[in-house]
Order: C-alpha cells, then structure tokens, then sequence
C-alpha cells in the first residue's frame, strides 16, 4: 500500500486515503470532471452517439 499523497508526496490520512488531506481529494476530483485526466482510447464521434449504430 502507497503510504504517500498521489498529489503532493505528504503522507496520506486514513480518512482520505490514498490523499493526505480533503483538499488533495477534492483537488483530483476536479481533474477528472474538469477533463484534466484522460484515458487512453480511440476517438469518437460525437455526432454518432445517439444514432444506434453499433461497431462490427
């Protein structure tokens, strides 16, 4: 187990684990809904979201 923020290294709190404190919680929170974080992937077509259309 990391014994160490994912953000700022300090050591994680229990009550926030694995983030030393609510604001490095917080914080990630933010980079993932504020799309800051991203995941691997190809991209998509937005327009072709509702036409019901699935790949092969």
């Amino acid at each position: 187990m990391n014994d160490t923020c994912p953000l700022c290294a300090q050591p994680s709190d229990p009550i926030n684990a694995p983030f030393c404190s609510r604001r490095c919680k917080d914080r990630d929170l933010l980079q993932w809904l504020g799309e800051g974080y991203r995941l691997p992937g190809a991209q998509i077509d937005p327009d072709g979201l509702d036409s019901g259309h699935t790949p092969d």
